[in-house]
């Protein structure tokens, strides 16, 4: 039989890792009685953790959310994850994140066992992240905050949103989902003045509570968010537009072109589509070209145009 110190561990290992356990199967788990299992669960209680509990045949015990967080029991891999994330997480647009990241990080690092802890180290000291550089978009870590909440709970949010001109508008929406790139984060929502599915940058929110009231949640614009969230930010975000046919595979163009550069659509094994946005016709020639694949004008005709226009000017300087 385990001490009490360690079965009391284990049988919180238990309930972190089932969604439900009957007080026989714990028992049998941890070679006790069932009046054993009680008393545990009682001490656990004790010591802050929310351990719910249902009568009857069909009973068990469960475990709870409660009004503060009790220590957690990762196993190995759990462990890793969470140290590799909270070193990488300051980099990737939430601001203020990155003490708070620092603090929990040197509390797991403490109680990391000396195998945990060399994995941990080697992946961060041989890793180089291509991350944003200075002055890039940052997202406010509240405000995310407080946009997942009003998503989880279907509540109307009101806000103050500036463009890309520098112009403010207030907004009324109904918040749908969170979709984050490498770079940044959208807010996908019904905008209720405007009747109609719109994204919002969410470093260009300001909430302006009270939010509410509550709304009965919509079906989402599109089964794939991210899809969409790509189309709307690499393509009609922009003046011009174009279909461009590269010569590479779709698993090859997806390597080098990142959803906030252009949607992909798979043809064959060795052609794709490319969605694309840009500010103007010789910028969109430049854009495309620096992707490094040959490539088909298929819309507009005009860009065809404008690229026989470079390719001259282009022989002019080399002749």
């Amino acid at each position: 039989m385990l001490e009490t110190s360690a079965r009391l561990l284990r049988l919180l290992s238990l309930l972190q890792a089932h969604r439900e356990w009957s007080g026989a199967d714990l028992a049998d788990r941890l070679r006790v009685t069932p009046r054993t299992v009680r008393r545990d669960i009682d001490k656990l209680r004790e010591l802050g953790y929310p351990v719910n509990a249902s009568p009857g045949t069909g009973g068990g015990y469960r475990l709870g959310s409660g009004a503060r967080l009790p220590p957690l029991l990762l196993d190995d891999e759990e462990a890793v994850a969470v140290a590799v994330g909270l070193r990488t997480a300051a980099g990737h647009g939430v601001e203020g994140i990155g003490e708070t990241s620092v603090r929990a990080l040197a509390k797991l690092e403490q109680v990391l066992p000396d195998r945990l802890r060399r994995r941990v180290n080697a992946l961060n000291t041989f890793t180089v992240p291509m991350l944003r550089g200075p002055g890039g978009p940052v997202a406010d870590a509240g405000v995310l905050t407080e946009l997942a909440g009003a998503c989880r709970d279907a509540e109307r949010l009101r806000f103050a949103y500036r463009d890309h001109s520098g112009s403010v508008s207030r907004r009324v929406v109904e918040p749908h989902r969170l979709v984050c790139t490498e770079r940044r984060w959208y807010l996908v929502a019904w905008d209720l003045d405007r009747a109609g599915w719109r994204t919002f940058r969410a470093d260009r929110i300001t909430p302006t509570p009270p939010h509410g009231p509550r709304f009965v949640p919509r079906e989402g614009p599109a089964e794939d968010l991210a899809a969409y969230v790509s189309e709307g930010v690499a393509v009609q975000a922009y003046p011009t537009r174009a279909v461009i046919r590269l010569k590479a595979g779709f698993a090859r163009a997806t390597e080098r072109i990142p959803p906030s550069a252009g949607v992909l659509e798979e043809v064959d094994a060795d052609t794709c589509l490319l969605h694309t946005g840009a500010h103007g016709v010789e910028v969109m020639i430049i854009h495309v070209m620096m992707m490094g694949f040959d490539f088909e004008v298929v819309d507009p005709p005009e860009l065809q145009d404008a690229i026989r226009v470079l390719r001259d000017r282009l022989s002019r300087a080399l002749g």
